[in-house]
């Protein structure tokens, strides 16, 4: 086994041999003997397992060859597929996301493919472990294309006719859909996949996981039916096989899923859309760390397709570039059927502060409206961006606060399951404590709220109200999300408070009321994207109510009520509020007119990872200047320890991402490391 980019000239004669790429950090691929018994049937793409060092490997074969500078080869163990898994414009795909993402071939493939997916013959699939296919038709399944029951606006009418003029021109193009919450981006998708199909092409959607809901996938089938695909982590092993087959054979033609769908093995793509194009969860957090937006618009380009970017609070970056594109951008103003914005109040906590006595989470204005919508026997909302029932454990006595001993952050106390305080980073757990274990003498007081302390003071105030919660503690089970849907949209759930899964791709016409706990839970960070985020949610969730016939309302509890994120959001002016971000992005020369890449340095001691982050610093500063590549750092990382390693950042600027990744590919070890600790890349981070 040796690399394939040998120079020596001797060559090894066999009947075939295979170039192989791995899912590691290494640069190179590998060549080895291919079995005489699968010399006709092994094709690039398809995967094998091969021996690498002492274990054996997943590979995938890139390319068959006749000879081998290496001399003595190993044999390929096992071919796992009888088709390749990776095909036409997915290999220039996977070649892109290794260079602009800095990782090797093998991790940009093994990103592509699920490593549970198993083929067998006759084109069907199963999953390891889980027994015999199940699906092993190759012939694709009829379906249906249900009518389109709904009037367009006359702005719909007008988004709906620049998007099917881009997609019959069939060339490469990225169209922003800028539209108000309820405007009915939604009925544009469906209707733009319709001329897809009619075009004989594939369409895929993304959406952010968590606005991933049962609702989005039912209007999604009941308007094609059987020719939707379905893509998301909650697939079990098998159901993920089933759809990744129906994709591959053309027995479904759409496939409606989370970020890894951009890569679904999906035949003459001609649409790509993006709801909610601005959620943070398009990007991925793992090597290769891709942001599903740009991978979307590289494969539109190989295939001569059409990128929709919907959102109601496009990112900053997306909307630059949709102004400097003549006719990029397509704006949907207004709500569909004449229904007006909610009105949206600002509370001052300050104030609120100073005229009471208890303080709890919600303002004597809040529980007012709470009292109202129950009274009327309609349905409200409650946005709080925290999990747990208390932030933060601290000793009244020496101040001491409770910190995971793994990470370099607070333990969150959960109420639910009789009291524990969890690590929200590594999942570390252990009971509460009494006494302070710093000083011993001193109590413990629970401080700051979360969505259990809410649903607490809820259920307090409103003894009589249905009320549920909704976060990620509440929906861990495989399908928690569609009772809990299924539980609000049929009415047997009044009050629902929740995290930001609460805000995005929900349509409950009965919700009248929408209350944000607190605005300030993101304007605060250290991120110069805080105001941008506060923004983004504050908008998305005002968007829940007043979806009906009856009027919505808004009430935001702040402390800083004149911030001109929470103003903007107050008027749902989108406009004013990218006017004073753009200003302060292009003073600070901060994306989109530079890029950005991330360098995070773990490992331990302490000492040591600084160390080797000051000298990569210098190392990589001989040669920045020349590259007009500005090095900011390094400096502790956000959270400075996670998981016992140590953490330390450095960021590189230039105008764009080439020049910083090949510095970077001539500074890096072998295995993406430096003076033996490893370097986690992340190209325009988050």
């Amino acid at each position: 086994m040796a690399g394939s980019d040998h120079s020596s000239l001797a060559t090894h004669h066999s009947p075939l041999i295979a170039e192989v790429a791995f899912n590691l950090p290494i640069e190179k691929t590998f060549h080895y003997l291919v079995p005489p018994t699968v010399e006709a049937t092994l094709q690039p793409g398809m995967r094998v397992l091969a021996p690498f060092g002492p274990r054996e490997r997943l590979g995938f074969v890139v390319k068959r060859l006749s000879e081998s500078p290496v001399r003595e080869l190993k044999t390929i163990r096992r071919v796992l597929d009888p088709l390749p898994v990776i095909a036409g414009e997915r290999w220039a795909l996977a070649s892109w996301l290794s260079d602009h993402y800095c990782c090797s071939l093998g991790e940009a493939l093994a990103a592509m493919v699920p490593s549970t997916l198993r083929l067998v013959k006759g084109g069907g699939l199963r999953v390891k472990g889980e027994g015999k296919g199940v699906e092993s038709e190759s012939t694709p399944t009829p379906y249906t294309l249900h009518p389109t029951p709904h009037m367009l606006t006359a702005a719909q009418e007008r988004a709906l006719r620049v998007i099917r003029r881009a997609l019959d021109a069939k060339r490469s193009q990225t169209i922003l859909l800028h539209g108000v919450t309820g405007s009915g981006k939604t009925e544009l998708y469906l209707r733009s996949i319709r001329r897809v199909l009619e075009q004989g092409r594939s369409a895929i959607c993304l959406l952010p996981e968590i606005a991933l809901t049962p609702q989005m996938i039912d209007w999604f089938t009941a308007r094609f039916g059987a020719a939707v695909a379905v893509w998301h982590s909650r697939l079990t092993g098998s159901q993920r096989a089933v759809q990744w087959s129906r994709l591959a054979t053309g027995r479904a033609r759409i496939v409606v899923g989370a970020r890894s769908a951009v890569f679904a093995p999906v035949e003459r793509l001609g649409l790509v859309i993006l709801d909610e194009e601005h959620e943070t969860s398009f990007k991925q957090a793992d090597t290769p760390r891709y942001h599903a937006r740009d991978v979307a618009q590289e494969r539109a380009r190989l295939t001569d397709a059409v990128v929709v970017l919907g959102s109601a609070t496009p990112s900053v970056e997306s909307y630059y570039a949709a102004l400097q594109d003549r006719g990029g951008l397509v704006a949907l103003p207004e709500r569909v059927a004449g229904r007006a914005l909610p009105r949206v109040d600002v509370i001052d906590m300050r104030e609120e502060f100073r005229h009471r006595r208890g303080f709890g989470p919600l303002s004597g204005r809040l529980q007012l409206a709470l009292q109202q919508v129950v009274d009327r026997h309609e349905q409200a909302m409650l946005l709080l961006n925290r999990r747990g029932f208390a932030r933060v454990v601290q000793c009244k006595t020496c101040g001491a606060v409770a910190r995971c001993p793994k990470c370099a952050v607070p333990l969150i106390y959960h109420a639910a399951g009789g009291g524990e305080l969890i690590c929200h980073y590594c999942s570390h757990r252990e009971p509460p404590v009494e006494r302070c274990p710093a000083c011993r003498t001193g109590y413990l007081r629970f401080r700051g709220a979360g969505t259990e302390r809410v649903e607490s003071e809820l259920h307090r105030l409103f003894p009589v109200a249905a009320i549920a919660r909704m976060d990620r503690d509440t929906t861990r089970r495989r399908d928690s999300h569609r009772e809990l849907y299924e539980a609000v949209k049929g009415g047997t759930v009044s009050l629902l408070v929740g995290t930001q899964m609460i805000a995005k791709g929900l349509d409950f016409p009965q919700v009248t009321l929408v209350g944000v706990v607190s605005a300030d839970t993101a304007l605060n960070l250290p991120d110069f994207r805080a105001g941008e985020r506060t923004f983004d949610l504050l908008t998305q969730v005002a968007g829940r109510a007043g979806r009906g016939d009856q009027p919505g309302r808004v009430l935001i509890q702040t402390y800083c009520p004149d911030h001109y994120a929470i103003q903007a959001a107050r008027r749902h002016d989108y406009r004013t509020f990218y006017e004073e971000e753009i200003a302060m992005r292009r003073r600070l020369r901060l994306p989109p007119f530079t890029r950005l890449v991330e360098l995070t340095i773990l490992g331990s001691p302490k000492k040591r990872v600084e160390e080797t982050a000051r000298t990569l610093a210098e190392r990589l500063r001989s040669d920045a200047r020349r590259k007009r590549i500005v090095i900011l750092g390094p400096a502790p990382a956000r959270v400075s320890r996670l998981r016992r390693a140590y953490r330390m950042s450095l960021v590189l600027k230039a105008r764009a991402v080439e020049p910083i990744t090949a510095l970077l590919r001539e500074a890096l070890e072998p295995g993406r490391k430096f003076r033996g600790l490893p370097v986690m890349v992340d190209v325009d981070p988050l």
